[in-house]
């Protein structure tokens, strides 16, 4: 799984080259970038240090175990058109989608989310600790197993912001 930081410098990488698309595969992950027709290289790629917007030309990073897609350019494109951001961890534990295996999970993917609406919890020593969404959007991906160790910071899940 790439991390924040290196989807970052392949972005700046290649919006300051003159490529005008590029596709990166290796096992589970796929990363397509493409440039809009007469998009020239640009110095400033709008992403500020702490934030997790992606702006300009067409990111797409995907990681799935059993799961192989292939999408149009005009698909990257329109799926990048509004802006995706990641629900974080604020901590280190266990993470799970619901508050016990009998209820529903607190979110699914298609699901509208706000920005007080709890996403899921993280446990760390016996302690449940509710994760808000703090944005509002739909949930396009699930990024980790419910029962999975998690770190501080890790990505949880994307959201299309509405």
């Amino acid at each position: 799984m790439f991390k924040m930081a290196e989807v970052r410098e392949i972005f700046q990488l290649f919006n300051d080259s003159s490529v005008q698309e590029f596709l990166f595969e290796q096992d589970a992950t796929k990363i397509a970038l493409k440039k809009e027709f007469g998009a020239t290289p640009a110095t400033d790629t709008g992403i500020a240090e702490g934030s997790n917007a992606i702006a300009s030309s067409a990111v797409i990073v995907q990681e799935r175990s059993n799961e192989a897609t292939v999408a149009s350019p005009k698909e990257l494109v329109n799926e990048t058109a509004t802006m995706v951001r990641e629900i974080t961890s604020t901590m280190v534990g266990t993470f799970y989608l619901r508050e016990n295996p009998e209820s529903d999970p607190y979110v699914e993917i298609g699901k509208k989310i706000q920005p007080d609406d709890v996403v899921c919890i993280v446990e760390a020593m016996k302690l449940f600790n509710e994760i808000e969404a703090e944005v509002h959007g739909e949930i396009i991906d699930i990024l980790v197993e419910d029962g999975q160790v998690v770190e501080y910071g890790q990505a949880l899940f994307l959201v299309k912001e509405l």
